[in-house]
């Protein structure tokens, strides 16, 4: 598809300013109609280990600083990993990821992880991801020996902003899996969520930080209050908000998938066809971590309605 250079910082934020959202948006809808490809791919995630990790990101009911009542559990296994990845090629997924809650993996987690990546590989054809927290260039290593194509490690938002909401790592910790990834080869997979209290500078910085990293895939998570978390009372985003950043994430970042994620099942379904009118062109579907995700069927209905061909590559 084509590609282009995008917009200026300054231009971003003056467009965010709500005399001139229609044009925000009418500009957003022209770069995806012209620079993204119109097909709608699909990913879905297991939650492979759930809950008590040290780390305290105030957005988190994983987060072992607060009491959410998540559910806890270790290691699933390989078998349960295998089952997750028939399940997903069956509704028509890219790719299926496997993410585990903590900083990082012990050794015995990324031998765990490799045996079943080894297994999901040999049982299915489809794209194998993986969400791990921070890794270290010999865990890459070994997770790409047994196939692993694509990792994930959000940015979450605005450096900027990033420090008030953890204190336990930080954004440069994240670049640092990010960058030894993709000098390894990986496709890297990193976006974020919006609604934490950003301003509109912040949203400009999120966006042009994005850029910065060029990810293949961009997931635009919206926050879904978890009880118990500190920002567990800030309320759902307002939609056109929600609308808004969609649109100034794709005049940044023109050809990159962005991706539906947490909280899309928080909005109408007019609000996501809004979205996918600026430029949401992928989703997560199926279970996602401690909220539900969206339905395979919901968004491949919305995703033909607005002229993307959906269904697996290559099938």
């Amino acid at each position: 598809m084509a590609s282009e250079e995008g917009i200026s910082r300054e231009d971003a934020l003056a467009l965010l300013k709500p005399e001139r959202r229609n044009e925000l948006r009418e500009r957003a809808h022209e770069v995806t109609e012209r620079c993204v490809e119109k097909r709608f791919d699909f990913c879905a995630i297991i939650n492979a280990k759930s809950g008590r990790c040290t780390e305290n990101c105030k957005w988190c009911a994983q987060s072992a600083h607060w009491k959410t009542g998540c559910e806890t559990y270790g290691w699933v296994g390989s078998e349960a990993c295998v089952k997750a990845a028939k399940e997903a090629e069956a509704n028509g997924a890219d790719r299926i990821g496997i993410v585990t809650s903590g900083r990082t993996l012990s050794h015995e987690d990324v031998d765990n992880v490799c045996a079943a990546l080894h297994e999901m590989r040999k049982a299915s054809r489809i794209g194998l991801c993986a969400s791990l927290g921070l890794l270290t260039e010999d865990d890459l290593k070994r997770l790409k020996s047994v196939g692993l194509q694509r990792v994930h490690c959000n940015l979450e938002t605005a450096p900027s902003l990033f420090p008030s909401l953890c204190s336990t790592h930080s954004t440069a910790d994240k670049l640092a899996t990010l960058r030894a990834a993709k000098a390894l080869g990986f496709q890297v997979c990193c976006g974020g969520i919006i609604g934490m209290g950003e301003t509109d500078e912040q949203l400009v910085e999120f966006a042009f930080a994005l850029k910065e990293i060029a990810p293949d895939s961009i997931p635009v998570n919206v926050l879904h209050p978890i009880e118990g978390t500190p920002l567990g009372e800030k309320g759902i985003l307002d939609p056109e908000r929600v609308i808004d950043s969609v649109a100034l994430l794709r005049l940044v970042n023109p050809s990159t998938p962005l991706r539906f994620a947490g909280g899309r099942r928080d909005m109408s379904d007019e609000t996501a066809a809004k979205c996918i009118y600026v430029g949401m062109s992928a989703g997560i579907a199926g279970p996602l971590l401690t909220t539900p995700g969206a339905d395979f069927d919901d968004d491949r209905e919305l995703a033909l309605k607005a002229g993307y061909s959906v269904g697996r590559r290559g099938s």
